[in-house]
Order: C-alpha cells, then structure tokens, then sequence
C-alpha cells in the first residue's frame, strides 16, 4: 500500500485520534489522581509527548492531502467508548491503563503498519516508541504491589479487563473499515490462520507487559 490509499489514511486517523485522546486522558489522570506533584508532572510529560506525536500524524495526514479531522472521526465512536469503559478510579490503575492498555493499542497499530510503505512504518514506529511511559510506571506499579500485595489481583483483573476492550473494539474497526482490516490480515481477505497468529502475538506482547508490572495476566 502506498502512503495515501485508503488503508494508510485510516491508519494514520486511527492512531492520530489515539494519540489525541491519549494525551487528554492522562493529562487528567495527571491532574486528578496522581498523589504527589512529582507524580503529575511525570505523567504530564508522557501526555505532552503523546500530544507531540498527535501533531505529527496530523501533519503527515495534512501533506497527504487529507483532512485530518475528516481522518479521524470513523474512530471517534469507538476509542471514546474504550475510554468511557477504562476510566481509572486511582492512581494505580492509572498507571497500569497508561502502561497495558496503550501498550496493547501500539501494538495494533504496529501490526497494522506491518504492511504499510516504509515511510508509514518508520512514522508509526516514531510514534509509538516508548516515551517513558514503561519506566514510570513499572516502577510505581511495582512499589505499591510490593507494599500492599492486595493490589496484585484487582490491578491484573483491571489490566485483563482493558485488554479485552481494546480487542473487542479493534475487532469491531476491522470489520467496519474493510482497508484498514486489510493491513491487519493482507488484502487477499480474512486468513482466519493470519487472524489466530495476529492474537497470539498481541497476547504474548501483553504477557510480556504484565510480567514486567509484577502482576499475573490470568489472574
């Protein structure tokens, strides 16, 4: 695919209103829940970051010739409902959303860009380097496990609930954008062998995230 067919734009639109609402989100989970001054300012420089890298997707779109706004509103509706369904009640759950729940999403998106142009994938590749976000949070996450150990089963149960959500609304993208379903699994049509591998590796990812945070992924 080249990087102005239907496909790449809604990969681009996709991710630009990811990372929009990414950088909103934690910039109040920043102002609402972190307990300490060092706390918001730490997550308020990942949600400066994810804001960096909404401009960036906006003005690739733009000098494609497309209007970014235009790009993203097929994604509104769903993103906003993942949100609206994840929305922490602490701190904690806070950090596991910014670290499992984004990571998870960036793994999509990196699958998708898999068959991109090469300018498409190294753009993504940009924009979902790690900003951070796995440093800062593993590190509280751990800390607060190691001295309350209640927190294991409720923060792993929280982190499978939000995966389950990303995976249903990407689910749900796929099918309602044929173009951009066609990056996930090649545009010869649905591979249901492609599909299985496809969630093996974003499953595997996701354990991998846990493991890192000191929590169970069945738990």
């Amino acid at each position: 695919m080249t990087d102005s067919s239907p496909g790449i734009v809604d990969l681009l639109g996709v991710l630009a209103y990811a990372e929009l609402t990414a950088f909103l989100r934690l910039a109040e989970d920043a102002a609402l829940l972190a307990p300490t001054l060092n706390d918001r300012a730490a997550l308020g420089d990942v949600a400066a970051t994810e804001y960096g890298h909404f401009r960036v997707l906006r003005d690739r779109l733009e000098s494609l010739g497309v209007d970014a706004e235009e790009a993203m509103a097929p994604f509104v509706d769903a993103i906003d409902a993942w949100h609206a369904q994840t929305k922490p009640r602490d701190w904690h759950e806070a950090l596991v959303k910014a670290y499992v729940g984004t990571g998870i999403a960036g793994d999509f998106y990196r699958e998708a860009a898999r068959r991109a142009d090469p300018s498409t994938r190294e753009l993504v590749d940009e924009v979902l380097a790690d900003t951070g976000r796995s440093e800062f949070a593993v590190e509280r996450v751990r800390a607060a496990i190691e001295a309350d150990p209640r927190l294991s089963g409720r923060l792993a149960l929280w982190a499978r609930r939000m995966v389950g959500e990303a995976l249903s609304q990407g689910q749900r993208l796929a099918a309602a954008r044929p173009e951009l379903a066609g990056l996930l699994v090649g545009e010869e049509g649905e591979d249901l062998a492609e599909v299985g591998r496809l969630f093996a590796r974003l499953t595997e990812e996701h354990g991998k995230r846990m493991a890192a945070l000191g929590l169970t992924p069945g738990a």
